[in-house]
């Protein structure tokens, strides 16, 4: 009897002091955390607008070495590679039907000197006789014209001979500029016709060839900044072809570091086609956590909330906010 008296005045204490602790006033609460460290305003700033396209190691120009006569390539001494000076001989093209036309024509032009030979003694022969007036005016008029038939054709021939001797001179196969043989795919041997390449040999300085887009084209003037992954330095767009060949135009770019022992090799590269409005802050104030990056925005009252954005990378040491902040917004920093 006493233990359940007990048991009712501790559990009618226990609720009184209970409703008098729900009764009382509040516990004060801790005070917003005032941000210290740098502050910062968001605001818009121009930025290049990188846009990625694929490009090449290759050369201002390319000279092709093609066969002038048709025949056989009967040598060919360079491959890919090597390298070559303007006008030396890098292979021969022989056609055995030229040896022949200029042994008919060296046979004619021997005719027509003998004949040449015969006329012009046969005109002195005359003009003696016509001096001591045993032929007419008439007769040696003819005779001299006879002549004159005979050396025509000397000359006609002996001209039909160099003509040959020249073509057959036209089968060297000759570098038209100083650089390296990127292609020598014509086997010795082989016949080819006037025109066939032979050979591709680098001309002029080392570039590097953007492939752009048609529609970007408009955008990518010369003068514009050229970035290349793996490459320290920026490079310049120097030359915009004005011409459009499968729905890409091609620009060339000058950029130290350029490895000419690898001509055609390809590249990612980056290129400013104008610019953008874009919200950039120092990497310092944005912090990363878990994966996430957050910034420290200031409230009216001065006190500092995180809040998550996402970012990209920005040139010089900057950060790009692509979201998570508004422009006008204070963002504190110092690891807040």
């Amino acid at each position: 009897m006493r233990k359940g008296l007990v048991l009712a005045m501790l559990l009618a204490g226990g609720v009184s002091a209970g409703l008098s602790a729900c009764g009382g006033a509040k516990a004060p609460e801790a005070p917003a955390k005032a941000a210290a460290g740098p502050r910062l305003t968001v605001v818009l700033r121009d930025a290049p607008d990188w846009q990625s396209v694929p490009a090449e190691v290759s050369t201002r120009d390319q000279a092709q070495v093609i066969a002038r006569i048709p025949g056989l390539l009967a040598s060919l001494s360079v491959r890919a590679g090597d390298s070559v000076r303007q006008g030396q001989t890098i292979g021969r093209i022989t056609d055995s039907q030229l040896g022949y036309q200029a042994g008919a024509y060296g046979a004619q032009a021997a005719a027509a000197g003998a004949q040449a030979g015969a006329a012009q003694a046969e005109l002195k022969r005359v003009r003696f006789l016509y001096e001591n007036g045993v032929y007419a005016k008439a007769r040696l008029d003819q005779v001299e014209a006879a002549a004159n038939a005979a050396g025509a054709q000397v000359q006609a021939a002996r001209a039909q001979q160099a003509s040959v001797n020249a073509m057959a001179g036209q089968g060297a196969v000759v570098a038209p500029s100083a650089g390296r043989v990127l292609r020598a795919d014509v086997p010795a041997g082989s016949p080819v016709m006037p025109g066939t390449v032979i050979a591709v040999v680098t001309s002029g300085p080392v570039v590097l060839r953007l492939e752009l887009p048609e529609g970007l084209a408009a955008k990518v003037l010369p003068g514009a900044k050229v970035q290349v992954d793996g490459m320290a330095d920026q490079g310049t767009v120097t030359r915009v072809y004005p011409a459009v060949q499968a729905g890409q135009v091609s620009a060339d770019v000058a950029i130290s570091g350029l490895d000419s022992r690898l001509i055609g090799r390809r590249l990612s590269a980056r290129v400013a086609a104008g610019s953008r409005h874009v919200m950039v802050v120092p990497k310092a104030f944005v912090s990363t956590q878990f994966g996430l990056d957050s910034v420290a925005v200031v409230a009216r009252d001065g006190s500092a909330m995180r809040v998550p954005v996402q970012t990209a990378p920005a040139d010089g040491g900057n950060v790009e906010i692509l979201s998570g902040v508004n422009v006008g917004d204070v963002l504190a920093g110092g690891g807040q």
